[in-house]
């Protein structure tokens, strides 16, 4: 066992040591470039570590082959996997729970007006919007017109764990125990610590791939309610006005805009005015 230990030591890729400069500065222009994420020297080891996986599958050893073979090949499958590495996904059910009543007034308040229809543009793994799906359900009833969330992402990694809507019973933690049985099928077996959402739920929701760069989205707008919440901490404010117009034009007279805790327009943008705690009413109906 030690020799078989020593042979796979012996054989298994190497890559180099730490990212040079210019190569994070490549790396730094090529993400910009493709998906308006600003990465600066302090996200060096974060950039390095999640690269250098892709490196061993690869079985490169330097980060200037992987850089060539990027731009070499501009068309390639591979800048979505570039792209995969390099998005962050951190979320919950019903993380920054002070915008669900929010949404719910809002809903209930707009029930004549027709389906009401939300786009969730950074869904991640599922969590925010099945959370989104169960706050309108709760508020306007069971969905006859479905989907009535639009929910988007720039990985497709995430994309598909989130469509499956598979997740472990402990995710459920700031569900009440009512929300997990009407919502949720539980495992047995050796399945019984994970969860699926059920169909009534996951019918309410149509995901698909989408980059908040490009130039046409292809998406039913309008809207009622744009959740970008955690997004654009990670773009230049260049990128997030121009985001925050064309967030305006998509959403209805009198539709809302969620952001981040951390994110904060008022001054940057005049589309939108601060509603309450990071919540934005468009500054004019169109």
């Amino acid at each position: 066992m030690e020799s078989d230990d020593r042979l796979m030591n012996s054989t298994a890729i190497r890559i180099q040591p730490g990212l040079a400069d210019k190569e994070l500065e490549k790396v730094s222009q090529l993400i910009y470039q493709r998906a308006g994420i600003v990465l600066n020297s302090q996200k060096r080891d974060m950039v390095y570590n999640r690269l250098s996986r892709r490196l061993r599958e690869l079985k490169l050893t330097h980060f200037s082959e992987y850089l060539t073979r990027l731009e070499s090949s501009p068309n390639s499958g591979e800048w979505q996997t570039f792209i995969n590495a390099l998005t962050t996904n951190l979320t919950s059910f019903f993380r920054e729970a002070y915008h669900f009543p929010v949404l719910a007034e809002h809903a209930r308040a707009r029930r004549g007006n027709g389906n009401y229809k939300v786009w969730c543009t950074a869904s991640s793994t599922g969590e925010e919007p099945y959370s989104i799906a169960i706050t309108l359900d709760e508020a306007l009833g069971r969905s006859t017109l479905n989907p009535r969330i639009w929910a988007s992402d720039i990985d497709t990694e995430v994309l598909a764990k989130a469509a499956a809507g598979v997740y472990r019973l402990s995710d459920l933690g700031n569900l009440s125990a009512e929300q997990k049985k009407t919502y949720f099928l539980r495992g047995i077996g050796e399945q019984q610590s994970l969860v699926k959402v059920r169909k009534e739920l996951l019918d309410t929701i149509h995901y698909q791939h989408l980059n908040l760069l490009d130039a046409k989205w292809d998406i039913p707008a309008p809207f009622d309610a744009i959740f970008c919440r955690n997004v654009m901490i990670y773009f230049d404010q260049k990128t997030q006005e121009q985001l925050l117009n064309r967030f305006a034009s998509m959403l209805k007279p009198g539709g809302i805009l969620f952001v981040g805790h951390s994110e904060h327009f008022g001054t940057t943008n005049g589309a939108f005015r601060l509603r309450g705690q990071s919540v934005y009413d468009l500054t004019q109906d169109k």
